[in-house]
């Protein structure tokens, strides 16, 4: 069966080639000895430390347990930057009061790298859970405001002139004119957000929790369980892959509509 050049179906087949490609050298390097499994082990030894992190857990937590912790903080942060941002970068686009008084603040600390100023969080706020959300909040903020942001810069003028001049004002003007103009490009920050975000999360279970996907991978290297690392490191690829898959489809289904 021949497949169309311009199938979906085409791009797959390679993206999943790839991946092949990837995991048949893996198992070369590994089955030949060709590197010490202490260092990189068997594609068969991941996926035994898979299952047995899955049902008997590290250090007493399952896996599962492990990746609910880190998603609650991730989604927590994510959300509250979500409904602060966007309308804080709607009202930035069309009032240049707002945006003199916002953007020096979010220009000041934008550059920071989140794991400077963690360590002023985790003394005002401790270790818990707390800190981490208020360093994912501040790391997704930025991205997803300056987007808002440009989005609304990027609605032609005309379009709002013709909703005022049928008397369409305040936030009539803003929900039904600025907000769905400039969906496209907040979904759009809602992607990189998510993925600064998430970023932001491993590296602050790194430096301070006791449970989590970036925890696990720190302490198994404590002891040289490079499997269990391996492991971690997979599954935060494929969480991260799939947290902005669901963005994407949430954004097609919300947003059919594209600017041109």
């Amino acid at each position: 069966m021949r497949i169309p050049r311009d199938s979906s179906i085409r791009y797959r087949l390679l993206s999943a080639l790839t991946l092949a490609v990837l995991v048949f050298i893996w198992w070369f390097v590994t089955a030949f000895g060709l590197v010490e499994p202490l260092f990189v082990p068997s594609p068969a030894a991941v996926v035994a430390s898979f299952v047995r992190l899955v049902f008997h857990g590290y250090r007493g937590v399952t896996l599962l347990e492990h990746l609910a912790h880190s998603m609650y903080r991730v989604m927590v942060g994510f959300l509250l930057a979500v409904i602060t941002a966007v309308p804080l970068g709607l009202m930035m686009g069309r009032n240049r009061i707002v945006r003199a008084i916002l953007d020096p603040l979010i220009e000041l600390y934008r550059p920071l790298p989140p794991l400077a100023y963690y360590t002023l969080l985790i003394v005002w706020m401790g270790i818990e859970d707390s800190s981490k959300i208020a360093l994912l909040f501040l790391a997704a903020f930025p991205p997803l405001a300056i987007s808002t942001v440009a989005a609304v810069e990027r609605i032609p003028d005309h379009r709002i002139e013709c909703a005022r001049c049928l008397g369409v004002r305040g936030w009539t003007l803003m929900r039904t004119v600025l907000l769905p103009s400039a969906m496209p490009g907040v979904f759009t920050g809602l992607r990189v957000s998510i993925g600064f975000t998430y970023t932001t999360l491993v590296s602050s279970e790194i430096v301070a929790a006791v449970n989590g996907i970036g925890w696990l991978v720190l302490d198994a290297s404590r002891f040289l369980r490079t499997d269990a690392i391996f492991v971690g490191i997979i599954v935060m690829g494929v969480t991260g892959l799939l947290l902005d898959r669901i963005i994407r489809l949430i954004g097609n289904v919300m947003v059919p509509w594209k600017e041109e």
